[in-house]
């Protein structure tokens, strides 16, 4: 928990180094592409745990989507700022967000399994509070519950999952049905990826 508690200093820290060695390849553009088709063409978005808006957010702007990005770091959100300045950037801990408005997807990519298994259970009503009827949701975990702690630039970095049973019963709960799971996918650097409908499900 201690380690959860000090991801946000870690990444404002060392968020020019983030933006720097970030892998801009797109390996996620698969899964960018099934987000963009239940999101729907040119819808608004938000993305929690934006970083420095490389290469994804510019992925979905370019694809003709209105994106609100937001992080923890205030140096990450400046460079989203610098940009892509017509869109909107906010600094916020995800776990307190409350936008008051309702966006056609919303995205966690690389970021929610930061959190503790407690706060990732807390997330899910605030997904649910922040997606439309027919909204995507999109997210990355763990392939099973548990905790683990890497290192970025030598500090501990992080990372939490639950169950795959869980994660989908605490979907279903806050509206959403499952439209594809992929458990360490291959073609995506071995991301466990969730997509995710509000109101209904087509599993895949």
């Amino acid at each position: 928990m201690e380690s959860s508690n000090r991801i946000v200093g870690l990444y404002e820290r060392h968020a020019r180094a983030f933006n720097r060695e970030r892998n801009k390849s797109l390996f996620e553009r698969a899964w960018l592409d099934r987000f963009h088709a239940v999101a729907g063409t040119g819808a608004a978005l938000l993305d929690i745990g934006c970083g420095s808006g490389e290469p994804i957010a510019g992925y979905l702007i370019a694809a003709g989507h209105s994106v609100t990005g937001v992080d923890s770091s205030a140096t990450m959100i400046e460079l989203c700022r610098e940009r892509f300045p017509e869109q909107s950037w906010l600094v916020a801990d995800m776990r307190k967000l409350d936008l008051g408005r309702r966006f056609s997807g919303v995205l966690a990519w690389d970021s929610f399994f930061h959190l503790s298994q407690d706060d990732q259970r807390a997330m899910f009503p605030l997904f649910a509070r922040h997606a439309a009827e027919g909204a995507a949701l999109m997210f990355t975990s763990g392939p099973h519950a548990g905790e683990a702690i890497g290192s970025y630039h030598d500090e501990p970095l992080y990372h939490a999952s639950l169950d795959p049973e869980e994660y989908t019963a605490l979907l279903q709960a806050n509206g959403f049905g499952v439209v594809a799971h992929v458990a360490e996918d291959a073609t995506c650097g071995g991301r466990t990826v969730w997509l995710a409908r509000r109101g209904r499900s087509e599993a895949t």
